[in-house]
């Protein structure tokens, strides 16, 4: 008799135990989905007059030639570009001759020995340009002036912040430390499909070679015809 009431004895132990374990499980599946979503969640782009919404570009001047610019702050060929093209590029749209549409985005970021510069130097510049906009050029340029190698750790974001200050964006300093669009540079050159830097469009037609062209020149020459 008693070996058969133990048999048929339903162990509240095993089936509670079970119930708790399940639980936790539904629970860690549950963090692990929200932090997936997390990581792949379309950036939010920074509010400003001067960004697009939908094509991330930073735009400066209003003339009809549109002129893109894909940059890439950890890329020597875009400060190439830039040092050669830059201040010609930025006086045409300070003259409206030209619209200079800036695309700071992220496709170098293993060379920086994991601390993601390119994304977070092109986060810092939608910083700059959302919170003080005036300076988005003069932060560009000093970016590029203060460029680190390729291979290092890159700046970190407080030196960041002080370039940003120097330029006169402080108020960009706490969207810069706390990386708040270090998400959108990467996503942007995954969106445009950029797989070189720099990448530069007339009128949305890529220029080859852009540091050497002379494309560009020309273009620039032609409004003082």
């Amino acid at each position: 008799m008693h070996v058969a009431a133990a048999k048929g004895k339903t162990n509240w132990f095993a089936i509670i135990i079970s119930a708790v374990v399940v639980v936790a499980l539904v629970g860690l599946g549950a963090v692990v989905v929200n932090l997936n979503n997390q990581a792949t969640a379309p950036a939010e782009m920074p509010k400003a007059e001067i960004i697009d919404q939908e094509t991330g570009a930073i735009s400066f001047g209003s003339g009809k030639t549109e002129v893109d610019t894909f940059l890439d702050f950890m890329c020597p060929a875009c400060n190439a570009f830039e040092q050669k093209h830059g201040a010609a590029l930025q006086e045409a749209a300070a003259n409206d001759d030209i619209t200079l549409k800036v695309h700071p985005i992220a496709i170098l970021d293993h060379l920086s020995q994991g601390t993601n510069y390119s994304s977070r130097a092109a986060g810092a510049m939608y910083c700059v340009a959302e919170e003080a906009p005036d300076a988005a050029l003069d932060f560009l340029n000093l970016m590029f002036a203060n460029q680190p190698q390729e291979g290092t750790t890159g700046l970190d974001d407080a030196a960041i912040a002080a370039i940003a200050k120097e330029a006169g964006a402080e108020a960009a300093s706490t969207c810069i430390t706390d990386g708040t669009y270090k998400k959108v540079g990467a996503q942007q050159a995954q969106a445009h499909e950029i797989r070189g830097t720099p990448t530069v469009k007339i009128d949305g037609q890529e220029v080859e070679n852009p540091i050497n062209s002379d494309v560009i020149p020309k273009l620039l020459a032609s409004f003082s015809e």
